[in-house]
């Protein structure tokens, strides 16, 4: 899975006291307490998703997750006079003064207080994952709430724009627009000339088919305008009217002009009261993935016949899906809160959106959802077992539909006659091109195949949907299947041979004394599913298969005060997160003493930033750790290793969306940005959510 490296943000060890003070600073000066390192703006799947790396969006400019530009810029003249509340352009505009900035599951929110006004700049990406209608729009709500605090009336307008870079993967392609009407919406629609649907594909790459849309109501609006950036923005900062748009600017180079979609609102601020403003972005990317050779697209489209009527229905459900935003933010913080107090609360805020972003959901020839992941640079790989497996607690905990939308992908591809290994597939290609495993040796050789790994994964979740669910449904469809992967476990999984698991950027490892427990965890997730629907015979075979691999477990890892990284490394020790089944899916195989060995080891040998991930680096991953913490007995010792997970995310110099890879001593980025396995953070809230009546 790791075929491309980020080029660090920042690798001068010598500079990061510093950096970590004046962070600390400027936090303190915010009057918050959690600075993120990078803050979601948009964020629907792996090509719409924007982001700020800043807590003050005057600071820098939004980028797409893969760090390329993708400026949104905000405006407001307030009685006249013009500052900036969004980027670094125009750079002779003062910024507006930045109080703070909010972060929930669903909204990020910019707060200024600048000439007697308070004014509020949020960013909603309505993401509630059990509404799948609504989590597969590719559509945000960005709104301005404007209230006076010097008890004064006030004469505002707001300028607004985003790039057409939104629209493109590299700038030398060329861009067309048009503005119509809608119903009472205004939407302005800009995309690249060629139209090149689902030609691209790979790891750092952006979408350069489809429409970028914005879409504000008519009477809401002062003037909209489709043209060169510069012209824009100086146009609204020295109080001018929009130039003429100019036709000869379509079908250019974007790189020759930089055009955007701008639109202004002009209003007045009573001495008592609120305002608000709001717009929409939405993005038409006709068709979303390639499965198999056929093209397919995205989930919103079996509600919804064009991206016009989904805009015209989202303008009229605003309050509504703000409302149920809100009481999911402020039910997911209280639980989390409950759970690990602020600073899990914080961290899974930050996740949420994330998380979901690197996924498209999809409609099938059956109108059934199916979800893909991508693998955010690690490699661009589509719908990966061992991506979808540590971000399994988010779909787990939110809703298993869509968890089954990720595995279904993998069981179809197994039993379509193509996949000819008897373990499961890594993948289905290299997004959005779903046409069969492009990673290792795919289906032509079983050179870097991760067999144990997938298997395992691919058991363990199918008990984990049954045990959310509280039925075996869903596993008798691919019984066939499943049960070829328990017999290679049941013969390959105790002792691995030389391989790779899902850390794979660690290399190949013989005797992995953790993928072992995945094999244990996977022979009896069978067993479980067999019980549940009445196979006693082999449930009891397969569960004493367990027990016995165990015992024998116990003998070939223990290296005293620990248990080993590989069976013959003694003087190793690794985490052990697979393990935190045994107690999530009721399989107590293992004695509780056997964890608490664990956890008390592991809290001896974390650093400032976290617990490594195992003894031969002192990198870490940030998944694996609340996987890890979760196994813990107490809530004490589950609070004590997330920690330094919030300590990073505080501290990190690296501004980029949460890296899942990093150094736990120097508290540096060491690859990965943006990916989906965040998710594995909500392991607490499902252990939660499963201990429940």
């Amino acid at each position: 899975m790791i075929h491309f490296k980020i080029k660090k943000i920042s690798s001068r060890k010598h500079v990061l006291l510093l950096y970590i003070i004046l962070s600390g600073l400027t936090v303190f000066a915010q009057k918050s307490d959690f600075r993120a390192p990078s803050y979601p703006l948009i964020t629907h799947d792996p090509y719409f998703s924007i982001w700020i790396n800043h807590e003050n969006p005057t600071q820098t400019e939004a980028t797409h997750w893969t760090q390329k530009p993708m400026p949104i810029r905000s405006m407001i003249r307030i009685d006249g006079e013009t500052f900036r509340l969004m980027g670094e352009s125009p750079a002779y505009v003062k910024p507006a003064k930045h109080i703070r900035t909010k972060l929930s599951a669903t909204t990020t929110t910019f707060c200024f207080e600048q000439n007697g006004l308070s004014v509020e700049f949020n960013f909603l990406s309505p993401l509630l994952v059990d509404d799948i209608d609504l989590v597969s729009r590719p559509l945000s709500y960005i709104n301005w709430s404007l209230k006076s605090v010097d008890g004064k009336e006030h004469h505002v307008e707001l300028y607004f724009d985003i790039s057409g870079y939104a629209c493109l993967n590299h700038k030398g392609q060329k861009v067309i627009w048009n503005k119509s009407d809608s119903g009472d919406l205004e939407v302005l629609k800009m995309g690249t000339q060629e139209q090149s649907v689902l030609k691209t594909s790979g790891d750092d790459v952006r979408i350069d088919w489809g429409y970028l849309c914005l879409a504000v109501h008519k009477n809401e609006m002062a003037k909209s305008y489709i043209g060169r950036s510069e012209e824009a923005m100086d146009a609204f900062a020295n109080a001018k009217k929009f130039p003429s748009e100019n036709k000869n600017d379509q079908n250019l180079r974007f790189i020759n002009y930089k055009p955007v979609l701008a639109t202004t609102f002009q209003f007045m601020v009573p001495e008592n009261g609120q305002v608000e403003k709001k717009l929409m972005l939405a993005y038409d990317d006709i068709y979303s993935v390639e499965y198999f050779g056929k093209k397919l697209e995205g989930y919103w489209k079996l509600k919804f016949s064009s991206i016009q009527e989904l805009l015209e229905t989202a303008e009229k459900e605003y309050q509504q899906i703000k409302e149920r935003c809100n009481a999911f933010d402020q039910e997911l913080e209280k639980i989390a809160t409950k759970l690990g107090g602020k600073e899990y609360a914080n961290i899974c805020n930050l996740a949420h959106r994330q998380c979901m972003a690197a996924h498209k959901i999809v409609l099938d020839e059956n109108n059934q959802p199916l979800c893909f992941s991508k693998e955010n640079f690690s490699n661009g790989s589509m719908g990966t077992v061992d991506v979808f497996y540590p971000a399994s607690p988010y779909f787990l905990y939110l809703n298993p539909e869509l968890m089954k939308a990720q595995t279904t992908p993998i069981f179809d591809y197994a039993e379509s006659g193509r996949w000819p290994w008897p373990y499961a597939p890594h993948d289905i290609g290299t997004y959005p091109l779903g046409n069969g495993q492009t990673y290792g040796g795919g289906e032509k050789s079983e050179d870097h195949q991760m067999p144990v790994e997938e298997c395992g994964n691919m058991l363990i979740l199918t008990a984990a949907i049954a045990k959310v669910e509280g039925n075996a449904d869903y596993s008798k469809k691919y019984w066939g299947t499943i049960t070829k992967w328990a017999g290679y476990l049941k013969e390959k999984g105790f002792d691995p041979e030389n391989q790779l698991c899902t850390d794979d950027f660690a290399g190949h490892l013989a005797h992995n004394a953790n993928l072992s427990i995945k094999a244990i965890m996977g022979i009896a997730s069978y067993a479980m599913l067999c019980e549940m629907q009445g196979i006693k015979t082999e449930a009891k075979t397969y569960k004493k298969l367990a027990e016995n691999m165990v015992a024998d477990w116990l003998k070939a890892a223990d290296d005293g005060k620990h248990y080993r990284l590989a069976f013959d490394k003694p003087g190793t020790w690794s985490q052990k997160y697979n393990l935190v089944w045994d107690k999530m899916l009721g399989f107590n195989l293992f004695p509780d003493k056997i964890m608490d060995k664990e956890i008390n080891h592991y809290l001896k040998v974390q650093n400032r930033y976290g617990l490594p991930l195992d003894s031969r680096e002192t990198y870490t991953k940030l998944d694996w750790i609340f996987w890890t913490a979760s196994m813990a007995n107490s809530n004490k010792d589950f609070r004590e290793l997330i920690t330094p997970v919030y300590t990073f995310l505080n501290e990190t110099p690296d501004r980029v969306p949460m890296t899942d890879w990093y150094w736990t001593k120097s508290g540096e980025m060491r690859g990965f940005i943006a990916r989906s396995v965040v998710g594995g953070v909500y392991m607490e809230l499902l252990k939660d959510k499963m201990k429940a009546p």
